[in-house]
């Protein structure tokens, strides 16, 4: 702390403030009425409504949703079977981002913790990291981004015919 004697404040450049206000000043008259017209009952009925809930606790959980069958099962016909199943597969193409999401940032927190040794001691996360986006991009990758369940299945049927060809003409 400064000594104040041999580093004396410089003098404040602010005018004092006059606590004499005019009686007529319509600021707190306003301010005054404003609190008992709108702030009181408002914080009044705040505080009743917290109580009411204080008293039932709600509780909110993850929903869980039943898996259904995959769209390569449902019938032709069956539209609310396809249904389900796109949803289905929504849901699980958002898991699979959350999972790329998590698993990267478990890598780039290895990069970032190691330094210059992280090529040698986060190697099994880059290795982790690659396959799990090589099976991300084999799944999700041309469908764009309307990409649904049955896009989904015709990407992986055909990839199925290109390495059917592929093995029939190695054997060959």
């Amino acid at each position: 702390m400064p000594d104040k004697d041999v580093y004396p404040e410089p003098p404040s450049r602010t005018p004092a403030h006059n606590s004499q206000s005019n009686p007529l000043d319509p600021v707190p008259i306003l301010i005054s009425v404003f609190n008992y017209v709108v702030d009181s009952p408002v914080t009044a009925f705040h505080d009743w409504m917290e109580r009411q809930r204080a008293n039932r606790k709600i509780y909110y959980y993850h929903q869980e949703f039943r898996r259904v069958p995959d769209l390569s099962q449902c019938l032709e016909d069956d539209h609310l079977c396809q249904f389900e199943a796109d949803a289905q597969w929504r849901r699980d193409f958002l898991v699979d981002k959350e999972i790329i999401n998590i698993i990267r940032d478990r890598f780039t927190a290895c990069r970032a913790r190691e330094g210059p040794s992280a090529d040698q001691n986060c190697a099994e996360l880059k290795e982790q990291y690659a396959q799990v986006c090589k099976g991300y991009q084999a799944r999700y990758q041309d469908l764009g981004y309307f990409g649904t369940a049955r896009k989904c299945l015709m990407k992986q049927k055909e990839r199925l015919m290109q390495e059917r060809k592929a093995a029939a003409q190695a054997q060959d």
